[in-house]
């Protein structure tokens, strides 16, 4: 990626987070902000783990009290905004909860939503790294 005069331009985020997010999503939210100057993509991450940590809790909460639909709900969310910052992993995992799900298949989900929560905090970390 290349700033009007074409010089490279640097994704303002840190070596973990790129390590666990996809390049070509980061380079779509830099696309956005081509000289960096408002400091998109670190703007949009930090929202980003703000409400991955918020949805984490909804999950632990949902988890405990049985809440198929709050599980649901969760996956749901996270989805679609991981995909769109690159945590390509999470979002397959919340796409395959959120599927067994709507058909019902809650019984033998607890290994996939741990896996799903692996997963979240492994990003989160990630994203709290300089």
């Amino acid at each position: 990626m290349s700033d009007p005069t074409g010089a490279p331009v640097a994704v303002a985020v840190g070596a973990a987070a790129a390590a666990v997010l996809d390049a070509k999503a980061l380079a779509k939210l830099q696309e956005l902000d081509p000289g960096g100057s408002s400091g998109l993509v670190a703007r949009v991450l930090a929202t980003y783990a703000q409400s991955l940590q918020r949805q984490l809790a909804n999950l632990q909460a949902a988890r405990r009290d049985a809440d198929v639909q709050g599980q649901r709900h969760v996956a749901h969310t996270l989805k679609s905004s991981s995909a769109s910052v690159g945590a390509l992993a999470l979002s397959a995992l919340c796409a395959d909860v959120e599927q067994r799900l709507r058909e019902g298949r809650s019984l033998d989900l607890g290994g996939q939503l741990d896996a799903l929560t692996a997963e979240a905090e492994r990003v989160l970390a990630a994203l709290r790294q300089p």
